[in-house]
């Protein structure tokens, strides 16, 4: 009887074309969704070449160019391309050792064996032109062209920053970036990275055997050009700035100036210095490494990110707070006693003559009655209310908070509140006894030098202030960010500030005065000295502005571990600033050079610490 093999056959169907189905799905898949497969066969015959926007331009507040752009070449490799090389003539052809030759194709393997990654970057033109000729010959490789950032002067470097590769944490945070771009690291690059980039474009060549680009792909139809990043136009003065990073040379502290009436910085300077083409380019990271070691720390940028005790010129904002909370006024005086040690001077007869002579007694009697207001029988609960006033109204003068400033990495300082001291010395465990160094910008008190510098802005205008900033507009349509133009009022009477203004004229001027140092011929300038305790030497503090009516400028001056006071050393500083800016140069040359050449700083390391006063 013959068998029946029919069914055998029905399965050896069902067999064949399970296979052709799993075949067509494996190649539906590969030619339709596998991007590495579709990497693979673009690859062989096309190269995708990002095209880098110019970055935009930096120009000072006259139309100085600060920031511009210099064209560099990157040489790209795709592994997987890279065959039959001769990898002796190659290290040769590029100046490179073998053994760096495999730790740069290592890392290219580890992005992407197919997709193309930089194999040298920031090449400069002279040794692109050396190499073009010859590139062809090891195939993989191409050259790809982008921009450097270069400086016109060694200025600003904290206010314009720095351009460097993009990190993982970049990578990770926003997917506009691949391996390789570069993004403004820190200042002005850092803060406008959006307006200043601009927008990638994309070039896609055809590529022979040979490695040589034979044309456009599809005529060009899929190229994208690269659309131009927007160019900033800043609140420096260039010629400012670089006078006084002349004047803080060989000191470290900070300077910071700005324009009252529109809150626009003119200066801001982190002392020492450094010239910020040092960070461009190939050299860059051997120079980061050695300013990053600096024991003076050039890097780190004192005007918006060291927290001082602003010493003697707190005394200002003490004096308009008492006044409008009524607990003074514009005539009460106080006995010139050593209830917290005081300077040589006859007793402040007024309010007035309290910030002339700086006393320390008036403000401590000043502030306790900020504090100890009588508002409740428990001394503790009456201290608590005290404050709580008290930190709500130096808020308003923009201190214990960041300054919204348009740079990156700004500290707030410290103006201790009740639970401040309550997490210190447990709740209802302190009162105005415990805290009175404040009265004096001492204890707990810090502030930046952005904020002392914005406290004069505050007495030149009277009572009220704008963010600082410094972009005044970016891009074609000249956009200006509305936050910097919006009043911040103190809440406190013209009158009082009035009298701040006169008092901090006859600090430069009048008799018994602290900063005649800062006395200018023919300009009205209004100050106020500091001296702060620290680590080391007293710091050298100084505030002002000029003229005293309709104020065109107030700066802030720090200079760190230099004994003598704020009149000795920072008062002078500033009132050469000041000229320089109100007058276009500077009649005391004397003056000018001797505080230029010398250096009051205390040497690093610092050997002496100073004991603050003890708290009551």
């Amino acid at each position: 009887m013959a068998k029946n093999y029919t069914h055998r056959s029905g399965i050896v169907k069902i067999i064949f074309l399970v296979v052709g189905v799993i075949f067509v799905l494996r190649l539906s898949m590969l030619q339709l969704f596998d991007k590495e497969y579709k990497e693979k066969a673009e690859n062989q015959s096309l190269r995708n070449i990002t095209q880098y926007p110019a970055r935009g331009l930096m120009y000072d507040r006259n139309g100085k160019l600060l920031v511009y752009n210099e064209a560099v070449y990157d040489l790209m490799v795709i592994p997987r391309m890279v065959k039959d090389l001769d990898t002796a003539a190659f290290c040769r052809a590029v100046g490179i050792t073998l053994d760096d030759f495999n730790a740069r194709m290592e890392k290219a393997y580890t992005y992407s064996p197919y997709s193309a990654s930089i194999f040298m970057k920031q090449i400069s033109k002279e040794d692109f032109g050396r190499w073009e000729n010859v590139l062809y010959k090891f195939k993989g490789f191409y050259i790809s062209k982008r921009t450097l950032r270069i400086y016109d002067k060694p200025i600003a470097a904290h206010v314009l920053g720095y351009v460097g590769e993009v990190n993982e944490r970049d990578l990770e945070k926003n997917p506009y970036y691949k391996r390789g771009d570069y993004i403004g690291k820190s200042g002005l690059e850092a803060s406008y990275e959006e307006e200043l980039r601009g927008v990638k474009g994309k070039k896609i060549m055809q590529v022979d055997v040979h490695n040589r680009e034979v044309g456009p792909y599809m005529h060009g139809q899929l190229d994208t050009m690269p659309i131009e990043g927007m160019n900033l136009y800043t609140t420096i003065d260039a010629d400012l700035q670089e006078y006084a990073e002349k004047v803080m040379a060989n000191k470290r502290g900070c300077i910071v100036a700005i324009e009252p009436s529109t809150g626009e910085v003119l200066t801001l300077l982190s002392a020492p210095c450094y010239d910020p083409n040092l960070l461009v380019g190939r050299i860059r990271g051997e120079n980061f490494k050695r300013l990053n070691s600096d024991i003076s720390k050039p890097l780190f940028n004192r005007a918006l990110q060291a927290q001082y005790p602003p010493g003697s010129i707190f005394k200002v904002a003490q004096a308009m707070i008492a006044l409008h909370l009524g607990v003074i006024t514009p005539q009460t005086g106080f006995v010139c006693d050593k209830v917290i040690g005081c300077h040589n001077h006859p007793s402040a007869r007024n309010v007035q003559e309290a910030i002339k002579m700086s006393c320390n007694p008036y403000f401590y009697y000043t502030y306790r009655r900020v504090i100890q207001q009588g508002k409740y029988k428990n001394i503790y609960k009456d201290s608590q209310y005290g404050l709580t006033v008290w930190h709500d109204y130096m808020t308003r003068f923009g201190f214990g908070y960041r300054l919204p400033i348009d740079l990156p990495n700004v500290k707030q300082g410290n103006i201790p509140d009740t639970a401040f001291y309550n997490k210190w010395y447990g709740r209802e465990r302190w009162a105005f006894t415990t805290i009175y160094s404040n009265s004096i910008g001492q204890g707990e008190v810090e502030v930046v030098p952005l904020q002392m510098a914005n406290l004069a802005c505050i007495v030149a205008n009277r009572g009220y202030f704008y963010t600082p900033h410094l972009v005044r507009f970016y891009g074609p349509d000249s956009i200006r960010p509305p936050e910097f133009y919006e009043k911040h009022e103190t809440g406190i009477e013209r009158e009082y500030f009035d009298i701040a203004a006169r008092g901090m004229y006859d600090v430069v001027h009048g008799a018994g005065g602290t900063a005649h140092k800062a006395d200018i011929p023919d300009i009205d300038v209004c100050g106020k000295t500091g001296t702060a305790e620290n680590y080391g030497n007293d710091h050298s503090v100084f505030i002002a502005f000029a003229p005293k009516d309709k104020p065109k400028i107030a700066v802030a001056v720090y200079v760190e571990n230099a004994q003598g006071g704020g009149g000795t050393w920072a008062a002078p500083i500033a009132s050469l600033i000041i000229e320089k800016y109100i007058r276009g140069e500077v009649k005391r040359t004397d003056m000018e050079k001797y505080y230029t050449e010398i250096n009051p700083c205390q040497k690093l390391p610092l050997t002496r610490r100073v004991k603050k006063p003890r708290k009551r």
